[in-house]
C-alpha cells in the first residue's frame, strides 16, 4: 500500500468511529473509547504487518528523546487544559480506573492515530539518503503534518462538539505533538503528550475538558 492509502485509512477509521459511536449512536464516553480502541489497534497491528515494521525497533531508537520532549509537550498542553472551567473528577478506585481508561488507553490510542502512523507512512518510510538533504528533511517533515492534520480534522470532526470552527483547537493541539514526534525521532514523543494531556483532562474534570470527547 502505498504511503498516502495508510494516512487516507486512518483518516476514514477516525471519522468513522467517532460519527457511528458518538454523533450517531452516542454511546457513553467509556464505551466509545473500547471499541474506537479495537479498531484503531487492528489498523496499526495491520500496517505494521503489512508494512512489516518493527515497532520495538521504532520505539527502542532515542527513546530518551522521545520521553523527554513528549513530556515537554504534554506539559505546554496542560496549560491549555486547567484554562478551561474544572469539573468533579471521580474518586477513589473510579479515579483510578479513569486515569486508566481514559488518560492512558484513551491517551494511547488516539495518539497512534493522530501521529504515530501518519509520521511513519509519511516521513518513516523514505529513504536515510534523502532525509540527509535538509531541504528534503523539511518538506517531508511538512508532509507529515499535514497528514497528521488530515487526520485528526476527519477524527474530530465525527463528534458534534467539533463541527465548526472548535476543530481548530485539537488540530493546533495536536500538530504540535506530532512535531515532538519528528523532532525526537521517537513513537514515545506523542504517546506520552497524549497520554499527560488526557491524564490532565481527567483530574481537571471530564464533564467540561473538550480533550475527552465525547461530551453530550
Amino acid at each position: 500500500m502505498s504511503r498516502l492509502t495508510w494516512t487516507l485509512a486512518a483518516a476514514a477509521v477516525g471519522i468513522l468511529t467517532s460519527t457511528v459511536f458518538s454523533a450517531l449512536l452516542q454511546w457513553p464516553r467509556a464505551a466509545f473509547v473500547a471499541v474506537h480502541s479495537v479498531i484503531v489497534l487492528a489498523l496499526v497491528a495491520a500496517y505494521l504487518r503489512v508494512e512489516r515494521v518493527g515497532l520495538v525497533r521504532q520505539v527502542q531508537r532515542r527513546w530518551q528523546a522521545g520521553l523527554i520532549v513528549g513530556a515537554f509537550i504534554g506539559a505546554l498542553i496542560v496549560r491549555s487544559v486547567l484554562a478551561q472551567p474544572g469539573s468533579p473528577a471521580p474518586q477513589g478506585a473510579a479515579l483510578a480506573g479513569a486515569l486508566a481508561w481514559f488518560g492512558v488507553v484513551y491517551g494511547t490510542v488516539d495518539a497512534l492515530l493522530l501521529s504515530v502512523i501518519p509520521v511513519l507512512t509519511l516521513y518513516g518510510t523514505i529513504s536515510a539518503d534523502t532525509l540527509k538533504v535538509p531541504g528534503a528533511r523539511l518538506r517531508w517533515g511538512v508532509v507529515a503534518l499535514l497528514g497528521s492534520a488530515l487526520v485528526t480534522a476527519a477524527y474530530h470532526w465525527g463528534f458534534v462538539e467539533f463541527r465548526g470552527p472548535q476543530v481548530m483547537q485539537p488540530i493546533i493541539g495536536n500538530t504540535l505533538i506530532t512535531l515532538a514526534y519528528l523532532l525526537s525521532g521517537n513513537p514515545l514523543a506523542p504517546v506520552v503528550a497524549h497520554v499527560v494531556m488526557h491524564v490532565a483532562s481527567v483530574l481537571h474534570g471530564m464533564q467540561t475538558t473538550v480533550q475527552l470527547p465525547p461530551h453530550y
